[in-house]
């Protein structure tokens, strides 16, 4: 069983920068790595998939809303799963969540808890 631990959130003001950290333990992420991806959802609004790694690391795919100022890696040593994100706008406020990608809209995992960003103006 997999377990994802994400990290990082905080209070920011617009303009501002945060780092997430998404933390995987669990035998079975021995098993081939996968894409992951971070997720964000907001209050109301359903859960999306705003970027996404492949297993080496190599291809990246962003939503539009956060092209250009997030930024996803990952370290597969340490089984962690980062995202950086710069230039943040209030519209960025929301629960942000990390999983491996099954398709667009599924993943392999079950969720962790999350971590809150809440960008002020």
């Amino acid at each position: 069983q997999v377990q994802l631990v994400e990290s990082g959130g905080g209070l920011v003001q617009a303009g501002g920068s945060l780092s997430l950290s998404c933390a995987a333990s669990g035998s079975s992420f021995s098993l081939p790595l996968r894409t992951m991806g971070w997720y964000r959802q907001a209050p109301g609004k359903q859960r999306e998939l705003i970027a996404q790694i492949s297993d080496d690391g190599r291809i990246l795919n962003y939503a539009d809303s956060v092209k250009g100022r997030f930024t996803i890696s990952r370290d597969n040593a340490k089984k962690t799963v980062y995202l950086h994100m710069n230039s943040l706008k209030v519209e960025d406020t929301a629960v942000y969540y990390c999983n491996a990608v099954l398709t667009t809209t599924r993943v392999w995992y079950g969720w962790g808890q999350g971590t809150q960003v809440t960008v002020s103006s």
